[in-house]
Order: C-alpha cells, then structure tokens, then sequence
C-alpha cells in the first residue's frame, strides 16, 4: 500500500463513487449562485439538475466561481501529514486558474510545520473530466506500486499527451464569459454554430473551428481524435467524456468513439461536468479526452 494520499481538486469532475473506488481524495472548488455560496461538491449541497436548470431558466442567473485558498488547502493537507503520509496532488490547469499557486504556497508552509513529510503538486494543464483522466492513470500507477517520485515524472511528461476537445450547443454562456462577443453569440445561434475548441499547452481553453450543427460537431471530435491517436502513441486504452446537462450528446460522442476505437468497447467513461467548471460553460457542453500525440502549440 502506498505511503501517500494521490489527491485532487472537485474539478476533476469525476464521480463520488469513483473517486472512493479509485481512492483519489478531492478538495473542494466553490460557487456563488445568486449571492449564495456553495461548495462544489460533486453535486451534495446543490444537485448538478438544481444547478443546471437554474441556468438554463434564467441565463441572467448571477453566478461565480472561486478556487481553493492556501487556508483552505492547509486544513486539507493537515490531516493526511498528522497521520503520517506524504501528498502527491495534481491541480486544475495553471492556464485557466491560479490555484496551483495556492496549493504550492499551502505546501510550503504545510511543511515547514512537518519537515519530515513530502507534498508534491502538480499541475494537471487540463479541466474537468480530462483533469479527471490524468489522476484516474496516477491511481493505477500507484496501485503498481510506483513512488511520489515515478508518478511525478509521468505526469509532467504526459500531461501534454492528453488531449480534451470540447464543443457547446448553447452559445450563452460563452458570451457570457467573453469567449465570443454578442453579435457572434446571436449570429451563432441563428445559424446553429458550435464553437470546438482545444487545450492548448498552457494548458487554456482556445476555440479552433466553428462547425455548424451538433451532429456534425459530434462527428468533428472523433475525427479529429483519430488523427491525433493514429498519429501518435497507442495510447486509446481510455476515454473519458463529461457534459454539462446533455446527457444524450455525451452518449452520442461515446457511441462514435467506440465505433472509431473498437478496443475502447466499454471503456469509455462518461461523467458530469461539475458546477465550478459549468458555472463558465452552462448547460450543453461536451468534453471529450483522451491520449494521443503531443498537443500542438496554438494560441
């Protein structure tokens, strides 16, 4: 049995129940919905169909999001020092949040405070079920047997193998939070566009094509997750897929995939996307991941 804790932050978007199965921990993101404050909590203070039907009634809905403080993270690192382990946890992407700073801060001062202990962060480069993806693969190296040290080195090597390509049916939020400007957002949505867009490796969210229709847009992200396996390493042994109240788009996206992919019959994993990450995407949004070849540097 390892001698550390493998942990993560809510947003990597994967279940309660996987999280327990895979013994990852988590510590929790918040969110501000109409001047309330939540944690994310993987659906326990507010269900993720409370969440996302708010959005969807009221696109007006007043909500925020805010990252783990160091405060935060030293009361969640104490616990696993006191007891006598080490901590290996991944981060949300530095490219979209500041909260590997704190974790990294927390780490230090945690350790001046246990100087026999190590804590090791990392930083993900990735999002929601992608993010989820990275720790999922540490989980089974760990389970190997691997050290802090060994998991470290993969990840930090890896991480740039991992590709997350997402694309939206509701324009609304985009606008929202600037992505697009209005007149694209009303323009889109007449013409039934959805943005594509891809991680970049810094590890931001870049939008890269404009494909007009939802099936057709479904049928692009496999496409284009063919062409970055076939030409990279082998690395199509999982998929994992999360979405943002669309249930019925994810398992469309998953069917092509495993139609593309036979050997990911079964294996491809589909979760949803929690409330900090779909505070910036609302309802409808699909994240696809998966490895390949190296990400390509785009702006």
């Amino acid at each position: 049995m390892a001698d550390y804790v493998l942990s993560c932050c809510s947003t990597a978007d994967l279940s309660e129940q996987y999280f327990a199965e895979r013994d990852i921990h988590y510590v929790c993101f918040h969110f501000t919905l109409n001047g309330e404050q939540y944690f994310d909590d993987l659906g326990k203070s507010m269900s993720l169909t409370d969440f996302y039907e708010t959005l969807k009634n009221d696109p007006d809905t007043d909500v925020s999001t805010s990252q783990v403080n160091i405060t935060e993270y030293l009361a969640y690192f104490e616990p696993f020092l006191k007891a006598g382990k080490d901590i290996f946890h991944v981060c949300l992407s530095s490219g979209i949040s500041g909260t590997c700073n704190s974790a990294q801060n927390a780490a230090e001062i945690a350790l001046e405070r246990y100087p026999e202990r190590k804590i090791c962060i990392v930083d993900s480069l990735a999002a929601s079920a992608a993010y989820g993806m990275l720790v999922d693969s540490l989980a089974d190296m760990r389970d190997a047997g691997k050290s802090m040290e060994e998991l470290k080195a993969w990840a930090e090597e890896n991480r740039f193998k991992l590709h997350q390509l997402i694309f939206t049916s509701d324009l609304t939020f985009f606008v929202k939070g600037g992505r697009i400007s209005k007149t694209a957002g009303l323009f889109g949505g007449m013409l039934n566009i959805c943005p594509f867009i891809e991680v970049n490796r810094e590890g931001k969210l870049i939008p890269r094509e404009k494909i007009r229709g939802k099936k057709a847009v479904i049928k692009h992200a496999v496409k284009k997750m063919t062409e970055y396996v076939n030409d990279g390493p082998d690395y199509a042994d999982k998929c994992f897929i999360s979405n943002a109240y669309c249930y019925e788009d994810a398992k469309e996206t998953a069917d092509l995939v495993e139609a593309a992919f036979p050997a990911l019959k079964g294996k491809v994993l589909i979760f949803d996307i929690g409330t900090t990450i779909g505070s910036h995407t609302g309802p409808g949004t699909v994240s696809l991941s998966f490895y390949g070849k190296e990400r390509e540097e785009f702006q």
